[in-house]
This record gives structure tokens, C-alpha cells and sequence, in this order.
């Protein structure tokens, strides 16, 4: 494994970010223990991966897109090695689906682009659950930052992320 990728177990040497606190407290109102591990590199489901020794489909990456109509965030929760359909997305969401830009992620969310977490957003956006994660025990997530992640079961981060179980991506 390169060195870039190791973890490091919580606490952590530097100060805790208002995104890291905010998904902890999301993590801790849930009822899960939040078991934050910090990578050198997490920025790729693939890099995630490989920090944490598991299968890149066990990566829940948190994909932000726009709705044309609302102008709101929806976030899909997709299984790692797997994108987000962009037709079969828009059909869940109820309307044409473009590129949420940084502004509108961070404005939304309060998370940078590359660390959005599936919980502690600022405004709770809507939200589907990719099928796919839940044929693992624990997938892991970004927690607010592209260097911290923690674990969870999928039914229950579904849930406490708002999302709904659905079929959107492909290989």
C-alpha cells in the first residue's frame, strides 16, 4: 500500500473542521458511533479503497447534481466503481438534472466538492440511496472532507442521510 494512503485513527492532531463537526454530530444524533478515519487521500472512491482495504463498490460516493427546475442540490449515493445514470436520475428526481457547480454544493450542502458527506448537511437535500451498497455489511463514506471517512451500515445510512433505495447507476 503506498504510504499516501495510510489511516489515521481519530483523534487527530489538527483542528476538527465545522464540515468534520458537523457530520460527527450527525453521526452521534443517529445513534452510530462516529468512527472518523483520516487518509492521507480519499478524493477517488478507488484511493478510498485502497486506504481502507475493501471493495471499491463499498465506497459510498456522495454525487451532487442540480435540478434544472428547483435549483436545488440532489445528492445520489453511488456505489463506488459504478456512475450515475443521468437519465435514470433525472427520472427519480422529477426533472432535468445539470452539473451542480462548487458554489451551489458548498452553498447547499456546506461541504467542498470532493468531501460531501451523506449527512450534516446545512440544508438536508433530497436524496437516493444506491441499490448496489447494500449488498455490503459497513460501506464507507465521506465525512466532510476529501481526507476523512467513517463507516456505516447502508440500510442505515439511507436512512439517516433522507435517501431513498433506488436503481440509477451503471458500471
Amino acid at each position: 500500500m503506498p504510504a499516501c494512503l495510510c489511516l489515521v485513527p481519530a483523534p487527530w492532531s489538527g483542528a476538527m473542521s465545522k464540515s468534520l463537526k458537523r457530520v460527527r454530530a450527525a453521526l452521534e444524533t443517529a445513534g452510530i458511533d462516529p468512527d472518523i478515519r483520516e487518509t492521507a487521500l480519499a478524493r477517488t472512491a478507488a484511493d478510498a479503497a485502497a486506504a481502507l482495504d475493501c471493495d471499491v463498490d463499498q465506497i459510498a460516493k456522495s454525487i451532487i447534481f442540480a435540478g434544472k427546475t428547483s435549483g436545488q442540490a440532489i445528492l445520489f449515493l453511488t456505489a463506488g466503481a459504478h456512475k450515475v445514470d443521468p437519465e435514470a436520475a433525472a427520472a427519480l428526481a422529477g426533472e432535468p438534472l445539470g452539473k451542480a457547480d462548487a458554489a451551489l454544493v458548498r452553498s447547499q450542502t456546506g461541504f467542498a466538492i470532493g468531501g460531501v458527506s451523506p449527512v450534516g448537511h446545512l440544508t438536508q437535500p433530497r436524496a437516493f440511496f444506491d441499490r448496489r451498497l447494500t449488498q455490503y455489511d459497513v460501506v464507507w463514506a465521506a465525512a466532510g472532507t476529501p481526507h476523512h471517512v467513517f463507516p456505516a451500515e447502508p440500510n442505515k445510512l439511507a436512512q439517516i442521510a433522507g435517501a431513498e433505495l433506488a436503481d440509477f447507476s451503471v458500471p
